[in-house]
């Protein structure tokens, strides 16, 4: 599933493609996708402008002149792309098409159908049931070496499994977090308690693994594309993630892997104490 590197990507994209046009015409190839879309969504959107397009966790946030805000979620397989005109023929995973006053349009193509799309009004995304329970952006002042030593004092889960929880900080997911704890020197399996006083560092390379993967347009490992098609890279730089057996980087002993809270966890259990 696309993590917050990922979803920062397409948002970036979008953002320099779309901000500042018109939405013409709506059009849903079906009823749903994880969820139904909503009652009036053609009529909530059509004739309204594209403000801005913001990312709270790995939700996408489209930012219109009219009183709803569109929130989508990639799930595992979606993804949008803008193209120069509306095509002659659609996709069959298409279920989405957004036709815009300048003859372009986007469009949401998506396999599985684990994504989704809903309406949210102006005012109202904190409280939304999607948004309410989030904790901290990851890479804004909120999330300081304070605040996760005291949430990590709290808790006697495995420190990987408690920085992958939203209400903790949202958008490390599964990769970054192997990745992150690998640079802080941290083993997975302890109880987040016992990493208390290790926040400092884990927020220094959680913020380092993450501004890493923006730069590299995130990890590509399965179906992420970007807006453009092009796939992202950081796959490339992966210190512990998918190298069960390999040698780790600086003692050379093989990396391990586990499963945690239904996840695969990888580590070098000589480096991560």
């Amino acid at each position: 599933m696309p993590e917050l590197p990922e979803v920062e990507t397409v948002r970036r994209g979008l953002e320099t493609a779309l901000a500042g046009s018109i939405i013409e015409k709506v059009t849903l190839r079906r009823a749903d996708l994880r969820i139904p879309f909503p009652a009036g969504m053609r009529k909530e959107l059509e004739g309204f402008r594209i403000k801005a397009i913001r990312r709270r966790a790995k939700y996408l946030v489209f930012e219109t002149s009219g009183s709803q805000l569109l929130i989508a979620h990639l799930g595992m397989t979606g993804r949008f792309s803008v193209e120069s005109q509306r095509p002659k023929r659609f996709a069959a995973h298409d279920h989405v098409v957004i036709d815009l006053k300048d003859g372009r349009c986007m469009i949401y193509n998506d396999a599985r159908r684990f994504g989704l799309m809903t309406l949210c009004g102006h005012n109202e995304l904190g409280l939304h049931p999607m948004f309410a329970h989030l904790g901290p952006e990851p890479l804004e002042e909120e999330f300081s070496p304070a605040y996760l030593k005291s949430a990590l004092s709290l808790r006697q889960a495995p420190i990987k499994t408690v920085i992958m929880d939203q209400a903790v900080v949202v958008g490390v997911g599964n990769i970054y977090a192997s990745e992150a704890l690998y640079l802080a020197g941290i083993d997975p399996r302890i109880p987040a308690v016992k990493a208390a006083d290790k926040a400092h560092k884990l927020v220094k390379s959680i913020h380092k693994v993450l501004h890493a993967a923006l730069a590299s347009g995130g990890s590509s490992l399965k179906d992420f594309l970007h807006v453009s098609g092009e796939a992202g890279y950081f796959q490339h730089q992966f210190n512990v993630y998918g190298r069960k057996g390999e040698p780790c980087i600086s003692c050379k002993k093989p990396i391990e892997q586990i499963r945690q809270a239904g996840r695969s966890t990888f580590f070098c259990s000589h480096c991560q104490k």
